[in-house]
């Protein structure tokens, strides 16, 4: 983080100090909401939610040496007393990112879906010094979070930017305007608090809008609301996609067995084979956009291409694939899932199996925030999955997880409901054999992905032999 002293914050945030024995004294570390994480120098960040309220922990993270706390009231310990923590902690964002970074290139990536393996591929093509959105940091607390792990020496920043509601988008623009901006798709994320996928692509193209003249849109063109976004720049646009209209594409695209896409980079100056090392092709639409990012930054086609290829996930619970000691495959895709994503990860996952020794077992659970649609989306997800012809289906939960089995049996296909993730690991005990590849997927609040730890901690020899 760039230095700040707390004269300066408290100026920044429109804030006044309490507590405080050096007004020159410097924030030096990044900001931190646990107190755990707090070290000698960091912003502690008081956040009020449903379950703690942050002011209780300021004086924790003081003694780990947190060097003020950004709070609503006065807590006995070095703090900058303000009206709202967020809107205060976006101000300081700001500051540090046009104050103290202002030669570094912010590039910005937004989406239904892919954000995240956006992110993760555009931070290791981009040369030089990289600072990326960590996980899914990507709201009014992660943006200007990401930022402060930021410095003078950051060459590229590279911002994931969700949103739940029009103007969300707009909002992180204003602390952290983008000189690329970069759209995966407008799919069905969140669909129930837009309210349809015409405001989803009104929200994500603010991405776009809040480019200069001299900024780059990077546009999916096989996306239709994507490639209309294109007239609400007043940037310049490359395209990208799996046709040959897009500026950069990808030609003969192949998966292996064991999900790795495989195609040919094409540019205006040239082609080189990519191989990647992310699960499933839908990742090659995300390498795609990491390659236009790249190719802005001035590295070749060849140099573009070899970063690729050896990209690796850096992102947890996405599509991340282990394979136990007894030959099972485990995919943990449960950080989050809507339609689009779930026909994505189903695809992955028939790509995998197939061989003698080797089924398919999915286990899904429920999407979240998908309004009215619901239980059509449930319905169309399980006839999906069945029409795939995969070997064993288990359903999680309660009414979506039914509506999903309908949607199975509706096209002549078997699958398990379940109530909970307990019988459905004792059911995988007892099933799983060698060569078995796994996918569990559902929306982050069913946190599936304890069932996916509890699988890889399973001894698979019941006698511990």
């Amino acid at each position: 983080m760039n230095p700040m002293s707390l004269t300066t914050m408290a100026a920044v945030t429109g804030g006044r100090l309490t507590d405080v024995p050096d007004p020159e004294a410097q924030v030096t570390q990044p900001a931190v909401f646990d107190s755990r994480e707090a070290v000698p120098g960091s912003l502690f960040l008081a956040l009020t939610g449903q379950s703690a309220d942050g002011h209780a922990y300021a004086q924790a993270a003081a003694e780990r040496g947190a060097a003020v706390a950004l709070v609503t009231r006065p807590v006995g310990v070095p703090a900058v007393v303000v009206e709202n923590v967020l809107t205060a902690f976006g101000r300081i964002g700001r500051f540090l990112l046009h104050d103290g970074l202002g030669k570094t290139n912010v590039v910005a990536i937004t989406g239904s879906a892919g954000k995240t393996s956006t992110k993760d591929f555009i931070a290791q093509v981009l040369p030089g010094n990289v600072v990326a959105t960590p996980q899914s940091f990507n709201n009014e607390i992660g943006l200007p979070l990401t930022i402060t792990l930021a410095d003078p020496s950051t060459d590229h920043l590279v911002l994931e930017m969700g949103a739940r509601h029009i103007g969300d988008i707009r909002d992180l623009t204003r602390i952290a305007p983008p000189d690329i901006s970069v759209v995966t798709n407008v799919g069905t994320a969140h669909v129930g608090e837009f309210g349809g996928r015409e405001n989803i692509a009104q929200a994500k193209g603010e991405i776009i809008e809040a480019l200069q003249p001299g900024g780059l849109a990077v546009l999916n063109a096989d996306d239709a609301f994507v490639r209309e976004m294109r007239h609400r720049t007043r940037g310049r646009v490359v395209t990208y996609g799996l046709c040959d209209q897009a500026a950069i594409w990808a030609q003969d695209v192949t998966v292996d067995g064991a999900g790795h896409a495989s195609y040919t980079l094409i540019t205006p100056e040239g082609s080189a084979p990519v191989k990647l090392q992310f699960v499933g092709d839908v990742q090659v639409h995300n390498s795609l956009a990491a390659a236009a990012v790249g190719r802005e930054a001035g590295l070749d086609v060849a140099q573009v291409a070899a970063r690729l290829s050896v990209a690796l996930p850096r992102s947890r619970w996405r599509m991340e694939t282990t394979t136990r000691p007894d030959g099972v495959t485990v995919i943990n895709d449960a950080y989050n899932a809507n339609p689009d994503s779930m026909r994505h990860s189903l695809d992955a996952l028939a790509s995998m199996t197939g061989g003698h020794d080797q089924r398919s077992v999915a286990v899904l659970g429920r999407m979240n925030e998908l309004g009215d649609g619901t239980r059509n989306a449930h319905l169309a997800v399980g006839r999906y999955a069945a029409e795939l012809n995969l070997d064993q289906i288990i359903l999680v939960g309660g009414d979506e997880a039914g509506w999903m089995r309908e949607g199975v049996t509706g096209v002549g296909g078997k699958a398990v409901h379940l109530q909970d993730q307990d019988t459905a690991l004792d059911l995988l005990r007892n099933t799983l054999r060698p060569g078995d590849v796994v996918l569990i997927k559902a929306s982050r609040g069913v946190q599936l992905q304890q069932l996916a730890d509890a699988l890889l901690q399973l001894d698979p020899d019941p006698a511990g032999a």
